[in-house]
C-alpha cells in the first residue's frame, strides 16, 4: 500500500515477493475491507493450516484465498503483529511445505 508523501512507513513489507508471493485480493482501501485481509497464494491451505499449528488462526477459501479477521475487540495490536511474522516466517522457511498441513480436512 503507498505511504502519503512525507509519512514514515511504520513497518517494511516482511512477506516474501516474487513467485510464491501473497497476493492481496482484499481492496486495498481500509473502508472498502472491513476488519479481514484475504491473500491468494497457491498452497492457502497449507499456509493456514501451518498459522493454525502456531496458535494463529485463520481460514481457507477455495480455490486458494487465506483469510485473517482482525478484529479490535478480540485481538490486541501484538496479537495482530505475532500473526504477520508467523505468516512472514512460514513463508520464508517454507514451513507449510509439510504433508500434515496438505491433508485437506473436511471443514476448515
Amino acid at each position: 500500500m503507498p505511504v502519503a508523501a512525507g509519512a514514515a512507513n511504520p513497518s517494511p513489507n516482511p512477506l516474501p515477493q516474487g513467485e510464491g508471493a501473497l497476493e492481496l485480493v482484499s481492496p486495498s482501501e481500509p473502508s472498502q475491507r472491513g476488519s479481514q485481509l484475504s491473500f491468494r497464494h497457491p498452497e492457502a491451505y497449507a499456509l493456514c493450516q501451518a498459522l493454525i499449528a502456531r496458535g494463529v488462526i485463520g481460514d481457507f477459501r477455495a480455490p486458494d484465498v487465506l483469510r485473517l479477521g482482525f478484529a479490535p475487540a478480540y485481538l490486541r495490536f501484538e496479537d495482530m503483529a505475532r500473526a504477520g511474522r508467523e505468516l512472514a516466517d512460514i513463508l520464508a522457511t517454507g514451513a507449510w511445505d509439510r504433508p500434515e498441513f496438505r491433508q485437506r480436512a473436511t471443514v476448515t
